[in-house]
């Protein structure tokens, strides 16, 4: 008799957003049993926590885990203090870091899957990171992922032991279109997720700061009609 072949493990960071939600399917699909990852980092829009674990069970994690970080302790940013998420700019320079920006979250957050990925003995992390239609974030360039996977084989038992250990950023040189498209095509139900940096209890949409605007640019250029909930106007 032929002994049953398993699905090799990885983690898969799920934000709640629809990024994180095309990576995750896009983990399945690749035939992985993905673990889902979610960072509770002291962040205003909570709502988001709610819908990375609908995301899951809508994928068909294996599991699900939130772990805490408490980023407020340090704020400098829009997210994690008391300062005004603000309305949609256009364009960002190359160096024009915007308050939205959270020091070190990337970082922080794929050392955490790092170590369970260890602990899982999985070899492989996947990150819905994006560096065309992003806000300027320098923690979401190819660089910063070549880097943190040659970090991730020099600083841990299992890459020292020859784990080859490896970081996927699926999306990281897709158009927010291109994304919706992938997602689609893979099932993904949109109307679950929550991008917005302001988004409510309920987890709708205030349809004016970088991540709404981004996120509905995505849908009409992909020809999809958008199924965000957005707070009703005024």
């Amino acid at each position: 008799m032929m002994a049953a072949r398993f699905a090799a493990p990885a983690v898969v960071l799920v934000s709640g957003g629809m990024d994180s939600a095309v990576t995750l399917a896009m983990a399945r699909a690749q035939g992985f049993a993905c673990h889902a990852l979610s960072v509770a980092y002291g962040q205003r829009h909570v709502s988001e926590l709610a819908a990375a674990a609908r995301v899951a069970a809508m994928l068909s994690a294996v599991e699900h885990k939130t772990v805490s970080v408490d980023l407020r302790s340090i704020g400098g940013s829009a997210l994690t203090a008391d300062i005004e998420v603000p309305e949609h700019v256009d364009a960002h320079g190359e160096n024009d870091i915007p308050v939205t920006y959270v020091p070190a979250r990337n970082t922080i957050m794929l050392s955490i899957a790092l170590g369970w990925a260890e602990t899982l003995g999985a070899n492989d992390i996947f990150c819905g990171v994006n560096a065309v239609d992003y806000s300027g974030y320098p923690d979401c360039r190819p660089a910063f992922i070549e880097s943190f996977e040659r970090l991730a084989n020099l600083a841990t038992k299992a890459g020292v032991e020859g784990g080859a250990l490896r970081v996927h950023a699926p999306l990281i040189n897709l158009s927010k279109a291109d994304i919706v498209r992938e997602g689609m095509r893979l099932g993904v139900d949109f109307s679950a997720t929550v991008s917005c940096y302001r988004a409510d209890v309920e987890g709708r949409g205030c349809g004016h700061c970088d991540a709404c605007v981004l996120r509905a640019r995505g849908f009409a250029d992909a020809g999809v009609a958008d199924p965000t909930h957005y707070v009703p106007a005024a």
